[in-house]
């Protein structure tokens, strides 16, 4: 049992690197995106941002987050949205409850105040992906889920939306039209040129929102 206990808590200070050690390597990695964040939309606010990848396990919840808690040590009010509502992971990464969250104020069953959770890191708030919907597609192409991310664009100085890699569903596409820029999270690992030719045609989809540096 305590070597268990152990071993999640050693997870958690790995994926939350940034927190845990923000003087390490890494972390400095971090900031360097933040960086780059800042200088990507030189004519404009960047107030949304989602992370994606084109497959799973090429880490882009532990980016998000690790991305949102150096935005939150840089002085700036950010929420982090678990928009994940295949396989949502925020809630084990910030040890909290999953009981409500996203998908309960997309359907109206909670308030705004009712699903923001503060985490114990400064700045940072946190809403959970909730309960696991029958229609993930339908609630985040939503009129509701447009204009809660208006309301949020405007209580927030920076919301990161983490949702599910590009090539397994159509929420993360559908998801950037709605916000200022997208950042695709890829595994250094080569992957098969098919793989590749698909991710290359989506980049292409998303060309509006893409960050690239």
């Amino acid at each position: 049992m305590f070597r268990k206990r152990k071993r999640q808590m050693l997870a958690t200070s790995r994926k939350l690197v940034t927190s845990v050690n923000p003087k390490s390597f890494i972390s400095e990695q971090f900031r360097t995106i933040r960086t780059n964040i800042n200088f990507s939309t030189p004519d404009k606010e960047l107030k949304t941002l989602l992370f994606t990848s084109s497959s799973p396990g090429e880490g882009k919840s532990t980016s998000a987050a690790n991305v949102a808690i150096v935005f939150a040590q840089e002085g700036k009010k950010v929420l982090l949205v678990d928009a994940d509502m295949r396989k949502p992971t925020m809630h084990f990464t910030f040890k909290t409850s999953n009981s409500i969250g996203l998908s309960n104020l997309l359907t109206k069953q909670f308030s705004l105040e009712e699903v923001t959770r503060i985490t114990n890191i400064e700045n940072l708030y946190l809403i959970t992906c909730g309960q696991i919907p029958p229609n993930p597609a339908e609630l985040i192409s939503s009129s509701s889920m447009e204009a809660l991310i208006e309301e949020l664009a405007l209580m927030y100085d920076i919301v990161i939306f983490d949702a599910p890699p590009l090539l397994s569903v159509a929420d993360a596409q559908i998801l950037s039209n709605k916000c200022d820029g997208t950042i695709l999270v890829i595994n250094s690992v080569p992957r098969k040129k098919k793989v590749q030719l698909r991710r290359k045609n989506l980049l292409y989809r998303l060309k509006r929102t893409y960050l690239e540096f």
